[in-house]
């Protein structure tokens, strides 16, 4: 088979925040590993340390096709065998008009696959494969899709950077006077959630040594606004390329309900996670329900004024605290979230794109 030409279409920026680009450059790293020429399609804005990570690995970055009719023309013009689709944003009526042309297309969703008509589907979302409430009707057993759906974390999309730094075993907890936190909440922290949270950290009245990745100027103003309590430290730093290596230095980790919690879930990290937008919220109860991670809530109930609020973020903190005092919380939360990932989801992925492609080069 000659050399496979691969699209990636995704977008990244302060408003869209960056898992999906986050999660198709595992994919992209994948590819090129394999052989394969790879394009990035799409708009990533103010995002300087992204675009540099593309750069890096010799990933062309070309303006995004919108509409069905835009992709299929960029498919054409760039002679694409494979075009992967990772938006909420483009029209769905693109997956089925590059099918058509004959263009093999993998559309990544999150539980809803918006009417796409791909020839392959990725949810790699823990439990997406079971049903459960919320679920959309048919797809946990991909009743009702055209292409072949992948369900599940064992096809989560994982960074080099992060498979890299797996470690061997589960690491176990051990007992600190101030415990080493992280808390980011994406690569833009689109939706503000890292000053809450590093109020209600504040608020547990542990002592900690507390690192905040902070996306945006005027996040970092916010948290720099946080008053730290007796023997508790706040740092704030921009996003890195070393995050890695700071979740695994961590001895808890805080952090949304995204994309990233694949990557906790891989490294074993012991993790609180807080549901920060609706899309979130089925994988966040799933995740919490089976003991992969802490539960703090939902963005807005944490933010919310009057008693509600105040009993939110009190019930917050009370968890984290319970986690920062017990060495055992945090070791049983990180072996099961070590044991769920195992950073092969996106060799998985391109196995089945590279069998399917295959198989149609015989037949066609």
């Amino acid at each position: 088979m000659s050399t496979l030409r691969v699209g990636l279409r995704c977008d990244a920026g302060p408003r869209r925040g960056v898992g999906h680009l986050v999660r198709c450059l595992a994919l992209a790293e994948e590819f090129l590993a394999r052989g394969a020429d790879v394009t990035v399609f799409g708009t990533v804005e103010r995002l300087d340390w992204a675009t540099a990570e593309l750069a890096a690995r010799g990933i062309p970055l070309l303006p995004g096709p919108d509409s069905a009719a835009e992709l299929v023309e960029t498919a054409r013009r760039h002679h694409l065998d494979v075009l992967v689709l990772d938006s909420y944003e483009l029209d769905p009526a693109g997956a089925g008009a590059l099918r058509a042309a004959g263009v093999y297309t993998l559309a990544i969703i999150d539980g809803d696959s918006r009417g796409q008509v791909a020839d392959l589907y990725l949810d790699q979302n823990f439990g997406a494969e079971l049903p459960g409430p919320g679920a959309v009707p048919g797809l946990g057993a991909g009743v009702g899709l055209p292409g072949r759906l992948l369900a599940g974390s064992g096809y989560a999309l994982l960074r080099d950077t992060v498979i890299s730094a797996r470690p061997p075993v589960a690491p176990p907890a051990t007992a600190v006077g101030r415990p080493r936190v992280l808390a980011f909440f994406g690569g833009t922290d689109a939706v503000g959630a890292a000053p809450v949270l590093t109020r209600v950290l504040v608020a547990t009245g542990h002592p900690m040594d507390l690192t905040v990745i902070v996306g945006r100027p005027e996040i970092e103003a916010e948290v720099e606004d946080v008053t730290p309590g007796r023997g508790q430290i706040i740092r704030p730093v921009p996003p890195t390329t070393s995050l890695p290596a700071l979740i695994t230095e961590a001895d808890l980790v805080v952090s949304a309900a995204g994309t990233s919690t694949w990557e906790l879930c891989c490294l074993g990290a012991p993790t609180a996670l807080v549901c920060v937008v609706d899309n979130q919220r089925e994988s966040y109860t799933r995740v919490v329900r089976h003991g992969l991670a802490a539960g703090l809530g939902e963005l807005p109930e944490l933010t919310a004024g009057g008693v509600a609020g105040r009993a939110a973020r009190a019930t917050a903190a009370r968890t984290l605290h319970g986690l920062l005092s017990s060495p055992q919380r945090r070791t049983t939360l990180a072996a099961r979230a070590w044991s769920t990932v195992d950073g092969q989801g996106r060799a998985r992925v391109v196995d089945a794109v590279f069998d399917a492609v295959r198989a149609a080069a015989v037949t066609g």
